[in-house]
């Protein structure tokens, strides 16, 4: 993962770059009538709907290079012809990555500064 909240998995028919950013969380947020904190809960429980799933991942591709008429191929072919559960903990890893950050950003945790102790 990169510090943009990019990451390249293999999936389909290789490797393929995914990244949400704030304009592809919007388009999300718009396709799905939902925040994407609703999406991403969806995605990690039983409520999870197959177009939460197909969205994430097309606007993914879109987001990490792919052309959009590919990136809707790609869905078709490899994503809306198979059991949504093959799917599901991709498309929930790359909205995660797209709220969360890369996981050493510490952004909106405080950091703890280490005391010295004095020597004796």
């Amino acid at each position: 993962m990169s510090r943009d909240a990019s990451i390249t998995l293999p999936w389909a028919d290789g490797n393929h770059t995914f990244r949400l950013a704030w304009d592809g969380l919007i388009k999300l947020q718009e396709a799905r009538d939902a925040g994407p904190l609703v999406v991403l809960k969806r995605l990690a429980t039983d409520d999870c709907l197959v177009e939460d799933i197909s969205h994430t991942i097309r606007l993914g591709l879109i987001g990490g290079g792919m052309e959009p008429p590919k990136a809707l191929q790609m869905v078709r072919d490899y994503v809306e012809s198979r059991p949504p559960i093959e799917n599901r903990m991709l498309a929930y890893g790359i909205l995660a990555i797209a709220w969360h950050g890369p996981e050493d950003e510490n952004v909106g945790k405080r950091q703890r500064r280490r005391s010295k102790k004095p020597s004796a």
